[in-house]
């Protein structure tokens, strides 16, 4: 499979010619709402089982092999030729396709009000083939030990049918916000701690969750160590029923990194207690920020560094984001939201303002500017299946457990795509 980034001039017709494809094919991979009108700068992922390379002035097949990551005897024996012919410029060569890894992936699914809504069911059932888990977003924490649970409906057979983990997820959540209250009161009465775990365990056996999975976020920086004895006392527990006990972990650089979301995450513990972690590297760019990118690889690598020296690689899951925001400019603190945007909705949006999309390849970020019908300006970052490609390589390059996803629901087809590419996706 390629990545093509769509030049100026470039047609639907034209790009599936040079590939040797039907056009059809194309539209479909990347379900295309406009196919006869791309965007300069677009992504397109390319359905061909490899890649295709054209060379330039002063390539040669090992300088070519080594640029890849394929041995130089392959990429001869591939495209009929002897190792030290001379290539010409132009001419098209084959790439054949490196071999997968495993890799365990995660989505989380928020269904709002009562009932999961068709659109959710639909996205679940589309990422369910490449899902080691699902998670619905959450089982909210009562001030009792009691858990509110979010509306099911027939996720349990979706992830039946494809054999996919339901991950528990149980939050701190009250009145839709995290709360540090009601985390104390969890993390420091016994006997509401005590009878938490036991609804827990009894609700995860009725509904068949497999994986207990802690989001407990904004905590006092006091409780961290009660946090971390909670944590080693549900493992105790989730283990003898023979679940599995993941977390979900902010996004630090360092042990002593300060703030109201980060201290009561203890890395070195979860590492030691969970079966693995979820850390959440997304999020630089938020609605209530400034127009950045939402999860620049530089600062996503620095994070995850960290955790690999107090983690072990194997038990971490990077977090990433399904969506970018469309913030109006000039930005104000405190002022409007960013709306949020899928992937397919951005590309939709810069062909109806004819905007060009760039690429900073600093962040391994897509992003435009455009005008508004009221004449004020617009910054949008997103997602695409050249962003999605570095994340998936920085995973291979740490030796990462995985991925996992916030949120279903924001259509990116060409995420699903390079997933099949890169990774076998176990399923447990």
């Amino acid at each position: 499979m390629q990545i093509h980034v769509v030049q100026p001039g470039q047609s639907l017709y034209g790009i599936a010619t040079t590939y040797g494809i039907p056009a059809n094919d194309i539209t479909e991979a990347n379900q295309l709402s406009a196919p006869g009108m791309l965007v300069v700068g677009q992504t397109l992922v390319i359905p061909i089982i490899g890649m295709y390379y054209w060379v330039r002035s002063g390539d040669s097949l090992y300088s070519i092999a080594q640029r890849w990551g394929v041995n130089a005897g392959t990429l001869a024996e591939a495209n009929g030729l002897s190792l030290n012919q001379p290539l010409t410029v132009g001419f098209r060569l084959y790439i054949p396709p490196k071999p997968k890894r495993t890799a365990e992936v995660n989505a989380y699914i928020e269904p709002r009000g009562d009932e999961v809504s068709q659109s959710l069911k639909n996205a679940a059932e589309e990422a369910a083939p490449e899902l080691t888990y699902l998670a619905p977003f959450s089982f909210q924490i009562q001030r009792d030990g009691s858990l509110k649970a979010p509306p099911l409906d027939n996720l349990a057979s979706i992830t039946g049918q494809n054999q996919v983990t339901l991950m528990m997820v149980v939050t701190n959540l009250e009145n839709a916000q995290f709360s540090s209250e009601l985390g104390s009161i969890i993390l420091n009465d016994q006997v509401v701690q005590n009878r938490l775990l036991e609804n827990i365990i009894s609700q995860a056996k009725q509904l068949n969750f497999r994986d207990i999975h802690f989001d407990m976020e904004f905590l006092k920086p006091a409780d961290r160590e009660a946090y971390n004895t909670f944590l080693r006392k549900a493992a105790d527990r989730i283990h003898q029923e023979g679940f599995l006990l993941s977390t979900a972990l902010a996004p630090k650089t360092s042990a002593t990194q300060v703030g109201a979301w980060y201290e009561a995450h203890d890395y070195k513990v979860h590492g030691e207690v969970a079966d693995f972690v979820i850390i959440m590297t997304y999020e630089w760019g938020y609605s209530g920020g400034p127009p950045m990118a939402v999860s620049p690889i530089g600062p996503v690598r620095q994070v995850l560094e960290y955790a690999i020296s107090e983690i072990p690689a194997a038990k971490i899951m990077m977090g990433q984001n399904l969506y970018g925001y469309d913030w109006t400019l000039p930005f104000v603190a405190g002022g409007a939201y960013a709306r949020a945007l899928s992937p397919q909705a951005a590309i939709d949006l810069a062909r109806n303002r004819n905007a060009a999309i760039q690429y900073d390849y600093k962040d391994q970020a897509p992003h435009f500017d455009y005008w508004d019908d009221a004449g004020k300006q617009h910054k949008v970052w997103f997602e695409d299946a050249r962003s999605i490609q570095a994340k998936f390589d920085l995973i291979k390059e740490l030796g990462l457990r995985g991925i996992s996803y916030w949120k279903l629901g924001l259509p990116f087809p060409q995420n699903w795509l390079l997933i099949q590419v890169n990774f076998d996706v176990v399923k447990r």
